[in-house]
């Protein structure tokens, strides 16, 4: 089993680094690949500097998009998708991810955060379904790639929506001390709530989307 980790990036130069380096810490990982997303901010230089497999986009595609490009540069089978915006990321709980899927019991699994910030701890709560944080493997994104330009955000609902169909077993792990940097940090918060609002779009037009 090769494990690919594939991260999208959007001007994440400030912050990318610290998921990187708990990842490179991570014996289970075998290859880490960054999928700079249009970036403007030097997110593909500070990504170079920890030797990853780096993939760059033109313009920004959005995380869908992102995710397919990173795995079509992977050679893994196992799938490890996480954010670039974490805090607290720890090569135990990549561990933790990892050899949950590896007890071959769920095709998806779903890391959920917990005892990091109340903001992020309330939204994994109400739908963990939404965290980026998971592990599939490539015949699971592959059923959904056909779909992936008309995603923005929604990729994580979408990821679950199928599980559901096609009756995909999926287990929750919690990853105490993670959380992420909210829009509304990153942008200001006029910019931030918009940026919002259009992931809660994506995420409620992949929700309804037939697969």
């Amino acid at each position: 089993m090769k494990v690919s980790a594939v991260i999208p990036a959007y001007n994440e130069a400030e912050r990318i680094g610290a998921v990187l380096e708990p990842l490179r810490a991570t014996p289970l990982v075998d290859e880490i690949v960054v999928v700079d997303d249009g970036s403007t901010d030097g997110t593909a230089e500070i990504a170079k500097r920890y030797g990853v497999k780096l993939v760059r986009l033109p313009e920004n595609k959005g995380k869908a998009a992102a995710l397919d490009a990173g795995v079509r540069a992977a050679e893994g089978d196992v799938l490890l998708f996480l954010d670039a915006d974490l805090v607290g990321l720890r090569p135990e709980h990549i561990e933790k991810l990892l050899s949950a899927y590896q007890e071959g019991d769920a095709e998806i699994v779903i890391g959920v955060f917990r005892e990091g910030r109340a903001g992020t701890d309330f939204s994994m709560r109400i739908a963990p379904f939404l965290s980026g944080q998971r592990v599939l493997s490539r015949r699971v994104w592959e059923r959904i790639r056909g779909t992936v330009e008309e995603m923005e955000f929604g990729v994580e609902a979408a990821l679950t929506k199928l599980a559901l169909k096609e009756g995909w077993r999926h287990k929750k792990v919690e990853l105490e001390g993670v959380s992420h940097v909210r829009k509304e940090e990153k942008r200001g918060l006029a910019a931030g709530v918009a940026d919002r609002l259009a992931m809660y779009w994506d995420i409620l037009r992949s929700l309804v989307k037939r697969i």
